[in-house]
């Protein structure tokens, strides 16, 4: 007994045996406050009607003559007593236990017997007469005329419950239904759980534990691929770093053979490290959780990472500028667009010839803000411009002027897209290489 008890505690609020108590405690109180509106209006009438006829009955006494006791019908309970104008008694009921006192009109007093009575005293016929009736009397009837108008209440009461119960049975039997199909499934099952049948108060939590499902299922999805692409992409540098160390191994004590193996076993690391750290940012990118979108003033964020890519720029001897910078600002997550603008300078500066150029501008155009980078490199063809954003793709035309991972234009198009910004690559019509358009909605 206890065991099962403890089940039902575990189990929680119950939501039909809460509708049922508030059910049994709103018609509980409705049938009160119903048997008192009745008690207190049958109370009111009650005395209207026994003081007309205490009325009726004292004048109906007036001229009794001394010495006879008047009865009443029994069911009207009334006391009767007489006087003579000098304060003799002329009659009075054998039980009549009220205090020798004659004030004209209503009163309510207490008798001799220690009850309540309501008491007429008028004078009529050279005498005064006093009618009384104790009040108990109006308070039972009042109390019956209430109890009839409860009782049919509590009558019905349990089989209104009964009904009621059913009722929210068969209305929480789609719940059920769902409940039951989300226990009988297999972990790796994300597919929609079915709205048919349900009520309307029900189908938007339905609608968002599908909407729920399919992010868990896109993600899942998203990682899945990422793993396959990964361990697809990391077996070729890890199988050249192999060779290469066993290169290394083979030169022996030949100096020039060792240096020339440790340079491509350097330049096999840093391609294996660069893979590694792109992987790990398109992971990130690509996660369903992240900083929620602020408003960012992007001309300072784009001219720091400007200067970080100064040195490789020198170093190649390209000329990158900033040719216009207007002061926009826009809602997004500053780590993730320094990422992607790292990325397109990164890839700019990589593929653009020795004394090439590379140009930069942030432009306010009313709602929206275009940050646009150009360079004089070999740019994309036109029939590849929308594959290069898959990852590890790599244009033909790149292929062989520089080493990469293909993941670059990957992770700008994840950012772009979380930042719901609209990504374009042409041609340079001024530098004649590629040219990158991102539009970008402004913050307010």
């Amino acid at each position: 007994m206890s065991g099962g008890i403890a089940r039902v505690m575990a189990m929680g609020p119950s939501l039909k045996r809460r509708l049922m108590w508030f059910l049994f405690g709103a018609v509980s109180l409705a049938a009160l406050l119903q048997g008192g509106s009745a008690y207190h209006t049958a109370l009111q009438e009650a005395d209207a009607i026994f003081d007309y006829q205490m009325q009726q009955t004292a004048l109906s006494m007036s001229g009794a003559r001394p010495g006879i006791g008047h009865s009443m019908p029994e069911e009207l309970e009334l006391v009767i007593q007489g006087w003579s104008v000098d304060g003799l008694q002329l009659f009075a009921q054998p039980r009549a236990r009220l205090p020798q006192r004659a004030v004209m009109g209503f009163a309510d007093v207490r008798g001799d017997d220690g009850k309540l009575y309501r008491v007429l005293s008028m004078q009529a016929g050279g005498q005064v007469v006093q009618v009384a009736q104790e009040l108990a009397v109006r308070e039972r009837l009042a109390s019956r005329l209430a109890w009839r108008t409860v009782t049919p209440i509590a009558i019905v009461l349990p089989l209104l419950l009964l009904v009621v119960g059913w009722v929210i049975s068969r209305s929480l039997a789609p719940v059920e239904r769902v409940r039951r199909q989300l226990s009988e499934r297999a972990a790796e099952d994300l597919s929609p759980v079915g709205e048919e049948g349900l009520p309307v108060e029900i189908r938007p939590m339905v609608r968002e534990l599908n909407s729920l499902l399919l992010r868990m299922r896109q993600a899942f999805e998203t990682q899945r691929h990422f793993v396959a692409d990964a361990a697809h992409e990391l077996r070729s540098p890890l199988t050249a770093l192999k060779l290469q160390v066993e290169g290394l191994a083979r030169a022996g004590a030949d100096e020039a053979a060792r240096g020339q193996a440790r340079t491509r076993l350097a330049a096999g690391v840093e391609r294996a490290s660069h893979l590694v750290e792109q992987l790990l940012l398109l992971a990130r990118q690509e996660a369903p959780e992240g900083a929620q979108l602020q408003p960012l003033a992007l001309e300072p964020l784009l001219r720091r990472v400007l200067g970080e890519q100064v040195a490789a720029a020198q170093a190649r001897g390209i000329d990158l500028g900033l040719l216009r910078a207007d002061a926009v600002q826009i809602q997004g997550q500053g780590e993730a667009l320094a990422v992607l603008l790292r990325n397109l300078l990164d890839n700019a500066i990589k593929y653009t010839p020795e004394g090439g150029k590379v140009d930069v501008l942030l432009l306010d155009e009313g709602p929206q803000a275009r940050l646009r980078i150009e360079d004089s490199g070999p740019g994309i063809p036109a029939e590849e411009r929308e594959r290069v954003f898959d990852r590890f793709y790599r244009s033909g035309e790149a292929q062989g002027r520089a080493t990469g991972s293909g993941l670059g234009l990957a992770i700008v198009k994840t950012i772009a897209d979380r930042h719901g910004a609209g990504l374009r690559l042409e041609r340079s019509e001024a530098l004649g290489g590629l040219r990158v358009d991102l539009q970008f909605r402004k913050a307010g």
